[in-house]
């Protein structure tokens, strides 16, 4: 008995900070680019994965960001797979399969053409000074 009230007010305490640590994201500055991407030259699959693409990732963050952000294919694979395991992402094994193959498409064939149009992703770290001096 007395490990289940711990075990629900732990619970308790945890979901106050769930949501601070949602809503208070940072606005990087991917952020305030563009938040669409002409795919109409995109082969019909891509088409396809960029409206799954913008459904899922719009969920949790705007779409702006990984539009405006360039990475390479390994990076682009760990944040996929990174978002996929936020709560409630609800993006599937194969979605983010999808995704994934989309963000290289877009990086390849939209962002490498133009580097200097596009953020560099940014670590961790640097996304947490960037919070700090937006508080």
């Amino acid at each position: 008995m007395h490990k289940m009230i711990l075990t629900m007010a732990l619970a308790a305490c945890s979901v106050p900070l769930l949501l601070i640590a949602q809503n208070g994201n940072v606005v990087l500055p991917q952020d305030k680019g563009p938040d669409k991407i002409n795919v109409s030259t995109y082969p019909p699959a891509q088409q396809k994965a960029y409206s799954l693409f913008v459904s899922k990732c719009s969920a949790c963050h705007t779409i702006a960001r990984p539009i405006n952000t360039t990475m390479t294919q390994g990076e682009w694979e760990r944040y996929v797979k990174r978002m996929m395991h936020k709560p409630n992402s609800g993006i599937s094994d194969s979605q983010g399969k999808e995704i994934y193959e989309f963000l290289v498409y877009d990086q390849v064939n939209r962002k490498d053409k133009n580097p200097s149009a596009f953020y560099k992703f940014l670590s961790d770290e640097e996304i947490e000074k960037l919070r700090a001096q937006q508080q």
